[in-house]
């Protein structure tokens, strides 16, 4: 399905939340191992390990475990004072399977903008989902179904989402509520209610799990990103679909693991390309071969053919500048000035392939609803249903279903499109 590269683990930055200006994501890019917390490591056991006591033999040497896993593989995270503690709880301890440090990810926010009623914003007209079988933007359905936004949470009393769980993984925050925005945002593109206020999302009125990773400053740690997939594999018999706008250059045995054995309790992991504007297969978690790697596209029209006006990341229907490509994208959706739903009730216009994977997450928790279908069933089912050529875009340029140009690989991951769903 995809071709991956698997790296040694140079830097960790996050590249998916929010776009930067251009010089911005020249200059993180190059960021390397300041990303590394300090004395901090996510320690891997074996499966026939007894969790309980081999935590209480980290604590004995010294170490402050801050995250413990479950369901995903048996581990824990911890925090110590120096080289010298780690060294004493790997030393002489055939429980532990590996240890790899931990790394810092990063989020940015833009301003909101408030609005009064209800707009088809232009990323879900393009996909189609007023033609889907929930109509959006006719004001009269919603989905039985459940996805978990992996994130900085979701702004709990927002009108136009309905948040069914929320949980927290942040340290010294109890809440799953949004203090950052941009889990919000993401939220209203994959759900948003199709209601009279504000905007209509992918899959209207879908079920959301608020799973909060990052905190109000955008910032979080990968113990506690694999927290939330551990999390999210404890209910996979309720949630069908993960978003997850994030990520990093570089590779996680202990993420690609997590992010395996959920997929195999039956969760779609939908996930953002990356805004370096390189290849994909160096950042995880969009290099992992079984989740589905979503790149973004510039849409100001949410008609195919080329038409709508152009932005300070590309012209309309192309390839955004900003957005990761390559063989390891399966998925592309709109993700250039998107407007959502945001903090203390108001919708705010972000730009991202963070934008574009909710799209994708909302398509497929449409197929989900209605197909008991594996997370590969669900990739092919996007993949055959989207739009590949430019000849798809109906000569009356009334919907979007129409592929963009400036793609940069040879690989044409297909547009979603919900019409038919």
């Amino acid at each position: 399905m995809k071709s991956k590269l698997v790296i040694t683990i140079f830097s960790l930055l996050l590249v998916s939340l929010m776009v930067m200006p251009p010089s911005m994501i020249a200059a993180d890019s190059q960021k390397s191992t300041e990303h590394k917390i300090k004395d901090q490591y996510i320690v891997v056991l074996s499966d026939d390990s007894d969790l309980a006591n081999e935590i209480g033999k980290a604590k004995s040497k010294g170490g402050d475990v801050i995250q413990e896993y479950e369901h995903v593989f048996k581990g824990f995270a911890v925090k110590v004072h120096n080289d010298v503690e780690i060294g004493n709880i790997k030393k002489n301890n055939p429980s532990i399977a590996y240890i790899e440090p931990d790394y810092q990810v990063e989020a940015f926010a833009k301003q909101t903008v408030q609005t009064a009623s209800q707009t088809l914003p232009n990323g879900i007209n393009r996909i189609d989902a007023d033609n889907s079988s929930t109509f959006s933007g006719d004001g009269a359905n919603s989905v039985n179904v459940d996805i978990a936004i992996i994130d900085t949470g979701i702004n709990l009393s927002h009108p136009d989402l309905y948040v069914y769980n929320q949980v927290s993984f942040v340290k010294r925050v109890n809440s799953g509520n949004d203090d950052n925005g941009h889990g919000t945002h993401v939220a209203g593109i994959a759900a948003a209610k199709d209601n009279s206020i504000g905007v209509v999302g992918a899959a209207p009125g879908a079920r959301l799990w608020a799973v909060k990773v990052l905190d109000r400053n955008g910032s979080g740690s990968l113990s506690d990103v694999i927290k939330g997939i551990d999390y999210v594999t404890a209910h996979y018999t309720e949630i069908e679909v993960a978003n997850m706008s994030l990520g990093c250059q570089c590779y996680s045995l202990a993420m690609n693991t997590a992010i395996t054995k959920s997929v195999a309790a039956g969760v779609t992991y939908v996930v953002a390309a990356g805004n370096s504007a390189i290849d994909a297969s160096t950042f995880s978690p969009a290099n992992h071969p079984d989740v589905i790697a979503v790149s973004a596209i510039v849409d100001t029209d949410g008609k195919c053919g080329g038409l709508g006006s152009s932005t300070g990341y590309g012209a309309d229907d192309t390839l955004a500048t900003f957005s990761n490509f390559g063989s390891t994208v399966d998925m592309a959706a709109p993700g250039v000035n998107i407007y959502s739903t945001y903090l203390s009730g108001t919708y705010a216009t972000m730009s991202g392939t963070s934008m574009a994977s909710p799209h994708v997450a909302g398509a497929a928790a449409l197929y989900k609803s209605t197909h008991a279908a594996t997370p590969l069933q669900v990739l092919a089912a996007l993949q055959s249903s989207g739009s590949t050529s430019a000849s798809d875009c109906v000569a009356s340029n009334n919907n979007g279903f129409g592929y963009f140009t400036g793609d940069k690989d040879a690989f044409k991951e297909p547009l979603v499109s919900v019409r038919n769903y």
